[in-house]
């Protein structure tokens, strides 16, 4: 009663089902209070099944919208196979909009595998590695910035030691037609969605879709399109069904992220000023930005350069930060 998640859900039942996982957590004005996250099945037969989840991080914003539209828009007559949507995976980060969860602390994407008995972050890590990804063959977790990050729009998978499954969770990246794609080798024992739907036997396919703590117009489109797309790839649906339109001719230029040289990172308190932009082309040795001492104005500003060549992935939007901070991001192109 005051471990694990509870729910009554039926993976094998046709038709649309609206309902939550529990996850007990006792708190001060109540016992026995229960996290609520709500979840949707749509089942039309056999076929492929397809997990769609976003909110793992409270403060990114397009997923949450997205699979919200999805809930209310997608008729489960027109699904062949199944469709489950996480839209706020991490519900007590969403509440308070923050990255991580205000009960416990808990990053959900840094705490798979989970433990059944911890805390409520814990648990749920626990619940979607080892019960609801092994039910999917595709997992979507949906990403942006949030409120720290600037992003590029990308589409992102794990690389995977089986080269055929590698091969086809690229394909999925590239089926979402994003305008970039980066593979990241975060190794087995991966702490993030994408290593525990790779752990539960399905593949996963990730990506960040804005950044800055909102939804814009564009980064809200090439969200609904990633999402419609990836659908009618595999098969789910016939059409769009949270865009205008899905887009099937734009391609996806690989990225690889792999190394910790790739990253710009603060190494005390101050204030970042950056030289270039997010998906400007850079070289190792090129200037990045200044770092300010506002604290000790007879200094002057540090230049900070890149170490590595590649395309400008991300930056950070705060411009004080402190020591350990990550300012920006360089991702080396892949020819294919």
């Amino acid at each position: 009663m005051h471990t694990g998640i509870s729910h009554s859900l039926d993976f094998d039942r046709d038709g649309k089902t609206l309902s939550h996982l529990s996850i007990p957590f006792s708190i001060d004005r109540s016992p026995y209070f229960q996290i609520k996250v709500p979840i949707c099945l749509m089942r039309n037969g056999e076929g492929t099944s397809l997990l769609l989840m976003a909110g793992n991080h409270g403060d990114e914003y397009e997923g949450e919208l997205c699979l919200a539209k999805l809930v209310r828009r997608l008729d489960p007559a027109r699904v062949r196979g199944r469709v489950t949507i996480l839209p706020m995976a991490n519900v007590p980060a969403v509440m308070a909009a923050k990255r991580c969860s205000p009960l416990d602390g808990g990053n959900l994407n840094r705490a798979f595998p989970g433990d059944p008995s911890g805390t409520p972050t814990s648990r749920l890590a626990n619940f979607l590695e080892t019960d609801l990804f092994p039910r999917h063959d595709i997992v979507f977790d949906i990403h942006s910035g949030g409120t720290s990050m600037e992003h590029l729009p990308t589409a992102l998978v794990e690389r995977n030691a089986d080269p055929e499954r590698h091969r086809r969770g690229v394909e999925l990246m590239r089926a979402l037609c994003m305008p970039y794609g980066f593979v990241a080798d975060n190794g087995q024992a991966s702490p993030t969605s994408m290593g525990a739907a790779r752990r539960a036997g399905a593949i996963g396919v990730s990506g960040e879709f804005g950044g800055g703590g909102t939804a814009t117009v564009d980064t809200m489109a090439i969200t609904a399109r990633a999402i419609d797309n990836l659908l009618i790839a595999l098969g789910l649906v016939d059409g769009p069904v949270v865009g205008a339109e899905s887009m099937h001719s734009m391609p996806t230029r690989l990225l690889s992220l792999s190394r910790h040289s790739q990253g710009l990172y603060a190494a005390r308190r101050g204030w970042f000023e950056p030289a270039v932009r997010v998906g400007d082309s850079v070289n190792a040795g090129q200037l990045a930005g200044w770092y300010h001492d506002l604290e000790r104005l007879d200094l002057a500003e540090e230049a900070l350069h890149f170490a590595e060549n590649g395309i400008v992935l991300s930056r950070r939007l705060h411009t004080m930060c402190e020591a350990g901070d990550c300012l920006m991001q360089v991702a080396e192109p892949v020819e294919t």
